[in-house]
């Protein structure tokens, strides 16, 4: 079972996976975001997803996760994305080792874990940490996620930025972990979906997303996601329920997502 709820950070989100049993395993879709997540009792970062990733829940326990908005979690984690993407990591390898111990002692002695996700990614925001922190990097990074949701070239988003494509895209990998094209065809998927499962057809929700045709938006979808769209949009589909430390981005309904 999955569920989620908005945070008290603007854009994220806090999710709840609680897996069918153990080896229950599940497809995590890439979608540009960083998520903090407690599982088995231990803090885990899982960075952002260029492709989909599989998990497999070997011991049945639930996971809690705060997805990050597309750019933040550099600045909650003190590293670029570029670092992590791809990748499940123990926070410990990213922070003080005593830092976290603290953090795991407050879990062990009952704090909540979506509670204490948010305070810990408040507070690292709000102390200005991370690559991206400077005020004009974080207004480029809001600028890059919305020219890619937008579908606009790479070359006019880094035109209005005043930067080179080549610089532009140095500072995505820092920010996202890929560049501005690929986090365009990711969250364009997303976007596709999303119209599909609202009911519109294949050949119109690749025109409303913004795809040549139908065909094009198959060849998308599969590379991204591993499999076709048409498994993708099956109901209760396997690869809808993602346990483990993928993340909770899919947004596959029913069950978590990931990447």
């Amino acid at each position: 079972m999955y569920e989620e709820r908005g945070a008290r950070l603007p854009g994220a989100t806090l999710w709840t996976s609680t897996p069918d049993g153990p080896g229950a395993t599940g497809r995590v879709l890439p979608d540009g975001c960083m998520d903090l997540l407690v599982w088995q009792g231990t803090l885990t970062v899982a960075g952002p997803d260029s492709r989909a990733y599989l998990t497999t829940d070997a011991g049945g326990a639930p996971v809690t996760g705060l997805r990050l908005p597309p750019g933040t979690g550099p600045r909650v984690f003190g590293v670029p994305a570029r670092e992590l993407r791809d990748r499940r990591v123990p926070l410990d390898a990213l922070w003080p080792a005593a830092e976290v111990r603290r953090l795991h002692g407050r879990l062990a002695a009952g704090a909540d874990p979506g509670r204490l996700l948010e305070a810990v990614a408040a507070g690292r925001l709000a102390a200005g940490r991370g690559p991206d922190a400077e005020p004009r990097r974080r207004a480029l990074v809001d600028a890059v996620v919305a020219a890619a949701r937008r579908g606009e070239s790479v070359g006019g988003t880094a035109w209005q930025a005043g930067l080179s494509e080549r610089q532009l895209h140095r500072r995505c990998l820092d920010a996202f972990g890929y560049g501005a094209k690929t986090l365009a065809r990711i969250l364009r998927m997303h976007r596709a979906l999303d119209l599909a499962r609202a009911g519109l057809p294949l050949a119109g929700t690749a025109l409303r997303a913004g795809y040549a045709d139908q065909a094009h938006l198959s060849r998308e979808i599969r590379a991204l996601a591993g499999v076709p769209v048409t498994v993708l949009l099956r109901p209760a589909s396997p690869t809808a329920a993602a346990p483990g430390p993928g993340g909770g981005r899919s947004r596959e309904r029913p069950g978590p997502g990931g990447g």
